[in-house]
């Protein structure tokens, strides 16, 4: 009897597990929330929001995927870590950026990733060409991405408000 019940739990949790991935997984994505996670974001919230690009038909998820594994690397303690994820999410961004080049929401994300990315990384080198990319061509961004924006020249070094 006890050997049924604790089966019957075990089923129930593995279920009630299950039922709480895919409706954090069929969540749609939305640009403002991703922008917060990218902000402000704890590791459960990036994972969740991982989870939520991966599984959108967004044609831009690599680069969102991409900026959200290099801020991730950011939050996790395993250094062997840091780098692994910081790499991955390095190619993603970077293999987006060469299939659209044009795409001012990459530019942006390279450009706050590398504002921030340790030295030892070597991620540094198109700050300017990014910011001068993103001032250019601001106003013809959604005005989601454009509040995210705004909101990062706040705390930002190297892109201003006034400049925009």
């Amino acid at each position: 009897m006890k050997i049924v019940y604790k089966w019957k739990t075990v089923f129930v949790f593995l279920l009630i597990a299950g039922f709480a991935k895919t409706t954090s997984a069929q969540q749609k994505f939305e640009k403002a929330e991703f922008y917060k996670v990218m902000d402000e974001g704890n590791l459960t919230a990036i994972n969740s929001q991982i989870e939520i690009v991966q599984a959108s038909s967004s044609p831009n998820k690599e680069g969102y995927d991409g900026a959200l594994l290099m801020r991730k690397a950011d939050k996790v303690a395993v250094p062997g870590q840091k780098l692994k994820f910081f790499k991955a999410g390095r190619i993603k961004l970077e293999t987006a950026l060469l299939a659209d080049n044009d795409n001012t929401e990459y530019h942006f994300l390279r450009l706050a990733i590398e504002e921030h990315a340790p030295k030892i990384v070597k991620y540094h080198f198109d700050i300017e060409k990014d910011k001068a990319f993103v001032l250019k061509n601001f106003k013809s961004l959604p005005e989601s991405v454009q509040h995210a924006i705004r909101d990062y020249c706040k705390k930002s070094k190297v892109l201003h408000a006034e400049e925009l």
